[in-house]
């Protein structure tokens, strides 16, 4: 019975450290990503480039996913069209690509409810010091409200993505 439990500990810690470290197709060199779209249902960021998707990414999102974000401390990723608004090389996430959330909606619908809308909404990595979790993290949202990749694909992301490039958010 130690043999099996053993042997299937073994089976699991092998097949977790291969799905964590087998490395997935790169975007291709010198792609300028020029419109992104965000699946909060589906868990996944597509890239496109001139109007052809060149890559999909799967994603986290905040603590409370569904919904669009009403104000700040809702933990919910917002819904809606936005853009690429900043870029940060020296994030607490590793990298991070600035969403341009709150817009006036925002702020109107947040100032009707009497509270702040929120900010700070982020295409982000693994909090610094961390990366070594690495795909796990997209087993379950974590973020406040952010959309997270692993520091890898964030990487990619941050070179490709200039300020200024669309972003919609779905459902």
């Amino acid at each position: 019975m130690k043999k099996i439990i053993l042997f299937i500990i073994s089976f699991f810690i092998i097949g977790a450290a291969i799905y964590n470290l087998y490395p997935e197709q790169k975007l291709p060199t010198n792609t300028e990503i020029d419109y992104i779209i965000v699946k909060k249902s589906d868990r996944q960021l597509l890239a496109y480039a001139k109007h052809k998707l060149i890559k999909t990414y799967k994603i986290s999102l905040g603590d409370s996913p569904v919904g669009h974000k009403e104000f700040e401390g809702d933990e919910k990723t917002p819904e809606g069209f936005y853009i690429i608004n900043a870029k940060n090389p020296n994030s607490g996430y590793h990298k991070n690509l600035g969403v341009s959330y709150p817009n006036k909606e925002d702020i109107a619908k947040a100032k009707a409810l009497d509270k702040l809308p929120g900010g700070d909404i982020k295409i982000h990595g693994i909090r610094n010091k961390l990366g070594f979790i690495g795909k796990f993290q997209r087993f379950f949202d974590w973020t406040n409200g952010c959309m997270a990749l692993t520091n890898n694909e964030v990487d990619e992301l941050f070179y490709a993505v200039n300020i200024g490039t669309k972003i919609e958010i779905r459902p």
